[in-house]
C-alpha cells in the first residue's frame, strides 16, 4: 500500500473521485476546471498506477469496471477526512460547545486562579465541563503531551522546559491569624514572630519547615511550626480556631473576614504561577479560549484589588 501512496499524488486522487461520479471525462474536465485532455492523461496515468482500466466505454458515457465500484466510497470517505484534517480549525463558540477541560491545579491554583474563572467559564460556556487534578509535579510533561491533561497550572520553578508557558501571576508572601490575636495589638518584631506557634501547609504530608524557615536560617533564626496541615483550607481552619499563625500566599487570605493579615517582619521571597500547557494544543481554539478567559480573569482580579 505504502509503494502505491508513494507513486500517486492527491491530484490524480481528486480526478478519479470526480470520474467515478461523473462516469463521464468531460463532466469531470469541467468540474475540475481542467481540459479534457488533462484528464484524459491523468486517467491513464491512474489505470497504470493501479493496474485496471477503471472505465470502460459504455452506451451513456463510461461503466466503472468492479475495482472502480470497490474504490468510490473508501476513496470519497478518505478524501473528505483528509479535507476535514487540513481545514481551518472552525472558530470556538463556547456557547455551544461541551468540551470537557482536565486542568492540573494545586489548591493554591484552584482557590487563587481556578475560582475567580469559574463564574464567567458557566455564564459563557454553561455546557462544557471541568475537571480538576492533583498531579505530581514529575508528571506534568508527560500527562499533557499524552493528552491526560489539558493545561496546568504550577509554579515557575517546577515548570517542565518542555511545555508552553503563560505567566500569571506573582505571589506575595503574609502573615495571618485571628482577628484579635494578641501578636498584631502592637508592632511585631522579628524576635516575637520567631516565638510565636506557626501552622504550615505541607501539600507532601507532614512537613515543617518552608520558604519562611529558608529565610529565617539565613539570619541564624528559627521559629516554632507546631502544626503542619495538607492543604490551604484546613490552614485557615486552623488560623481562625486557635492562636496559631502563618506565612501564607496572599491571595489564600487576602478576602477572608475572619482572619488579620499583615507582612511578616522580614522578607520572604515569593513565587511566579505559570500556566502551562503542551505544543499540541497550542493553536487549539477551544485551548486557547480558556486560556485567553483565565489569564485575563487573573489579571482583572488583580486590578481590581490592587
Amino acid at each position: 500500500m505504502h509503494n502505491i501512496l508513494r507513486r500517486l499524488d492527491l491530484n490524480l486522487l481528486l480526478t478519479l473521485d470526480v470520474l467515478l461520479a461523473e462516469l463521464n471525462v468531460t463532466r469531470a474536465a469541467r468540474v475540475l476546471n481542467l481540459s479534457q485532455p488533462t484528464v484524459s492523461l491523468q486517467l491513464g496515468r491512474l489505470r497504470e498506477m493501479l493496474a485496471d482500466p477503471l472505465l470502460l466505454p459504455g452506451p451513456r458515457g463510461m461503466l466503472p469496471t468492479e475495482r472502480a465500484r470497490e474504490l468510490r466510497k473508501p476513496l470519497s470517505e478518505a478524501l473528505a477526512a483528509l479535507n476535514s484534517a487540513l481545514s481551518p480549525a472552525d472558530a470556538f463558540d463556547p456557547g455551544s460547545s461541551n468540551q470537557t477541560w482536565k486542568v492540573a491545579a494545586s489548591d493554591y491554583a484552584t482557590t487563587a486562579l481556578v475560582w475567580p474563572s469559574l463564574r464567567r467559564i458557566r455564564n459563557i460556556a454553561p455546557k462544557t465541563r471541568l475537571a480538576l487534578l492533583n498531579k505530581h509535579p514529575l508528571d506534568l510533561a508527560s500527562d499533557l503531551e499524552g493528552g491526560r491533561l489539558d493545561l496546568a497550572l504550577h509554579i515557575r520553578d517546577e515548570a517542565p522546559p518542555t511545555l508552553r508557558q503563560r505567566s500569571l501571576v506573582h505571589e506575595r508572601y503574609v502573615l495571618a491569624g485571628r482577628h484579635g490575636h494578641p501578636a498584631f495589638q502592637s508592632k511585631l518584631t522579628l524576635k516575637a514572630f520567631c516565638a510565636l506557634e506557626h501552622a504550615i501547609m505541607s501539600p507532601n504530608g507532614a512537613g515543617f519547615t518552608g520558604t519562611t524557615d529558608q529565610a529565617l536560617a539565613i539570619k541564624g533564626l528559627q521559629r516554632q511550626v507546631v502544626l503542619s496541615v495538607p492543604n490551604f483550607n484546613s490552614l485557615i481552619s486552623a488560623l481562625t480556631h486557635s492562636d496559631l499563625v502563618a506565612v501564607v500566599p496572599q491571595r489564600m487570605v487576602q478576602d477572608e473576614a475572619a482572619l488579620h493579615v499583615q507582612d511578616p517582619p522580614l522578607v520572604i521571597p515569593g513565587f511566579e504561577m505559570l500556566m502551562l500547557w503542551p505544543e499540541r494544543l497550542h493553536r487549539d481554539p477551544a485551548h486557547m479560549w480558556l486560556r485567553d478567559l483565565i489569564a485575563s480573569t487573573v489579571e482583572t482580579t488583580s486590578c481590581l484589588r490592587h
